[in-house]
């Protein structure tokens, strides 16, 4: 589980194969696509895919370590990967940076200098970058965190899931309560910005358990947390061996009302659907998502989208790491390789879009989108007339009613698609 949260597409259009490569049946010049202002903000993530093991409920691209990590091999292989991205982005400045796996952290403050490097020479990144890096408490070392610091780390997001030892153990974590806490104290030496990771609605959770973590995260001062429901998601262990003593629909509700008020009695605000940060500390690259800006992705498995000045361009990696590292050099590490049409849009940004509390300026949509806001005016009255999305025609953003019901708001764009 991680603070970096992946924005869902739309559903990959039929191919034609032609020897080893996939010619898309899409036109890339697509009609009602054109940006008149300037690009989105442009964010670059790096995904590391290797762990020490695979939790049970984790449904994001991880491998489990066979021996020593690859690092000579995956460096020269994200390098290429890099550059294979630059005629699409040349000159457009990077404003955030998300390293994010799998567990980045266990890979040597060598590598990871190496890996900034790069983005330093081949990218024009912007003063001040938020360059946010994953760490697991089971892989910390006082001194691996200095020089992932030194190196231009400026925020860490820490997987802790959970400070109840019994809950770690259910959850399949490697680490325990103290390496936790150990963790976060060492985290806070080296790094302005600490996210905390974790876990409720988790197996015979209690109200009174829920309280202890929320206030135990809250002791240390962190100006962010990213708070998740335990799902099932499929092809999982847990999807397919459901643990015992999971709290029913209207426990998880209370758990999760409680925390939203202890997070607000501590001076947070729930920007984000799982997001809750105080003073502002919101993570930049994660709004840039959310906002329906670019992003580069690279290393296996890794989402992109780009846009130009006539269309959107969505691509990802392929998932197996030692297929990425042999695909790369010849060109063929793409799995998905899209254009978006102009009637995925309304459902793409609003899906973005709408998970954010205060949602976006309207004018975001034709920023982003490069098409005119009317292409979902039928949609957005809908919304309104059922009281799920505020009237103000300045701002896109779900009322109360429709944050309660979220994914039946987001519904009415995908209906439309």
């Amino acid at each position: 589980m991680s603070d970096k949260s992946i924005p869902i597409a739309l559903e990959v259009p039929e191919v034609k194969r032609h020897g080893s490569k996939s010619l898309l049946t899409l036109n890339p010049l697509q009609k009602g696509i054109q940006f008149t202002q300037p690009l989105p903000p442009l964010s670059i993530y790096i995904h590391v895919p290797w762990c020490v093991k695979k939790c049970p409920y984790c449904d994001f691209n991880s491998h489990a370590l066979q021996g020593e990590i690859p690092e000579e091999a995956y460096l020269a292989a994200l390098e290429q990967d890099l550059i294979s991205v630059l005629p699409s982005v040349w000159g457009r400045a990077i404003h955030t940076v998300f390293i994010g796996g799998g567990t980045p952290s266990l890979l040597s403050a060598r590598a990871i200098d190496r890996m900034l490097t790069m983005l330093r020479n081949l990218f024009n990144l912007a003063p001040g970058t938020e360059v946010t890096m994953e760490a697991n408490p089971g892989t910390v070392e006082a001194s691996r965190f200095a020089d992932y610091a030194a190196s231009g780390v400026t925020r860490v997001s820490l997987g802790i899931q959970s400070f109840d030892d019994e809950s770690l153990k259910r959850l399949g974590r490697i680490h325990d309560s103290a390496q936790a806490k150990a963790a976060i104290e060492i985290a806070q030496k080296s790094f302005s910005r600490v996210n905390l990771d974790l876990m409720y609605a988790l197996p015979y959770q209690t109200l009174a358990v829920c309280r202890q973590e929320i206030q135990t995260a809250l002791s240390f001062g962190t100006e962010h947390l990213s708070l998740y429901n335990l799902t099932m998601e499929p092809n999982t262990v847990f999807a397919k061996y459901p643990p015992e003593g999971l709290p029913d629909d209207d426990l998880a509700g209370d758990l999760q009302d409680l925390l939203i008020e202890m997070t607000a009695a501590a001076g947070f605000e729930q920007y984000e659907v799982s997001a809750y940060a105080k003073n502002h500390a919101y993570c930049q690259h994660n709004l840039n998502y959310w906002e329906f800006g670019d992003y580069i992705g690279v290393g296996p498995g890794a989402h992109g989208k780009i846009s130009s000045h006539n269309q959107i361009h969505r691509t990802a990696r392929v998932k197996n790491p030692e297929s990425w590292m042999q695909k790369v050099p010849l060109g063929e590490q793409l799995a998905e390789n899209r254009y978006l049409q102009v009637e995925e849009l309304p459902f793409e940004f609003m899906l973005n879009a709408l998970r954010l509390k205060q949602g976006v300026p309207t004018h975001y949509f034709a920023d982003r989108c490069g098409t005119n806001l009317s292409v979902m005016t039928s949609m957005i009255d809908e919304a309104v007339r059922l009281g799920l999305l505020d009237k103000d025609p300045s701002r896109l953003k779900a009322s109360e009613l429709g944050w309660r019901y979220l994914n039946d708001l987001q519904e009415i764009f995908l209906s439309h698609a």
